[in-house]
């Protein structure tokens, strides 16, 4: 199929359950394979986010990031982003629901080399301080819809609202992924308030998608 679909088209953007699936379609396509999404990795959303960032403080290096929740494909995207560009990255997820090692393992390579600091936690409050950018995402992603319940229960405490908010300094902005789920990962005061750049950088995503597709493209 990849080599049938690299006959007529320049480039292909595969949005997928499993990373395997489009690590088959880079192996056997003739033209460029974008992650547009897996149960791995969000890199496109990821381009997006440090966008953001940029345009909104004019600087990626030596600013702090803090993801608040669930340690998944977003926040895996996330923490490669910070670390390559020499931006601080903390993450504050629930006992159990941390990210996995092997991309703790290849962070950690990329902030030796950028200069990058990383900041492991269960306490919200704890991520947020000194933090430029407070991020959050659903409680339960595609493929865990079974679990969104008991997901709810045991993200609750991981709510960025008022008081998480007053834990970082005045400059902080807010950003989610979207779609929100407001009252739960983010209350709709917060998500409503001029602290909260989500449209912003949803905005970002067609800019950083344009330029991922020029880049590849035009080698």
């Amino acid at each position: 199929m990849a080599r049938v679909l690299s006959r007529y088209v320049d480039a292909i953007m595969a949005r997928v359950f499993g990373h395997k699936d489009v690590l088959d379609l880079a192996r056997h396509a003739w033209v460029p394979v974008i992650n547009g999404l897996s149960d791995y990795s969000h890199p496109c959303q990821g381009a997006g986010d440090l966008l953001t960032v940029y345009e909104r403080f004019g600087k990626l290096k030596g600013m702090k990031i803090a993801y608040i929740g669930d340690g998944n494909n977003v926040a895996n995207s996330l923490i490669f982003g910070c670390t390559l560009v020499g931006a601080a990255f903390a993450i504050a997820t629930p006992i159990g629901y941390e990210i996995k090692g092997d991309v703790v393992a290849k962070a950690q390579a990329f902030a030796a080399k950028s200069g990058s600091h990383l900041y492991f936690t269960h306490d919200p409050n704890e991520a947020a301080r000194e933090a430029d950018v407070l991020y959050t995402d659903v409680w339960a992603s595609m493929g865990q819809e079974a679990e969104a319940e008991e997901r709810r229960t045991v993200f609750r405490p991981f709510q960025i609202n008022a008081a998480l908010l007053a834990a970082a300094p005045a400059h902080a902005r807010i950003l989610h992924c979207l779609p929100a789920h407001r009252g739960e990962e983010i209350t709709a005061d917060v998500f409503e308030s001029e602290r909260a750049i989500v449209f912003d950088q949803a905005e970002n995503r067609l800019h950083a998608q344009k330029a991922i597709l020029e880049r590849l493209i035009s080698r």
